[in-house]
């Protein structure tokens, strides 16, 4: 478990995740090519207001459960800052986040 108090982020999904009624953004933060490991995930709403936050894993990747609809994914590293719009839908929504070293 992270410290922000999230479940430990992995790339493959729980059995227990029904895609055809969830909503998932997932994705790697990377630099250079290179995961990026213990950047904090922000997930922001449309209105640019904080929702979640999660850690990513040692091979940089993070996970939210949202509604559909359109969200700002942002990574905070030691590295850099990067960020990225999701339009998400049901199902699952894949993103890169790619930040400038």
């Amino acid at each position: 478990m992270s410290s922000c108090g999230a479940p430990a982020q992995t790339a493959t999904l729980p059995a227990s995740v029904d895609l055809s009624v969830e909503t998932v953004i997932t994705g790697t933060v990377t630099a250079a090519g290179q995961p990026v490991s213990g950047a904090y995930v922000r997930l922001l709403d449309a209105t640019g207001e904080f929702t979640a936050e999660v850690v990513t894993s040692e091979e940089g990747v993070f996970r939210f459960f949202a509604a559909p609809g359109k969200w700002t994914v942002r990574a905070l590293s030691r590295i850099g800052d990067g960020q990225t719009e999701v339009s998400a839908e049901r199902g699952l929504n894949e993103v890169t986040i790619a930040i400038a070293a």
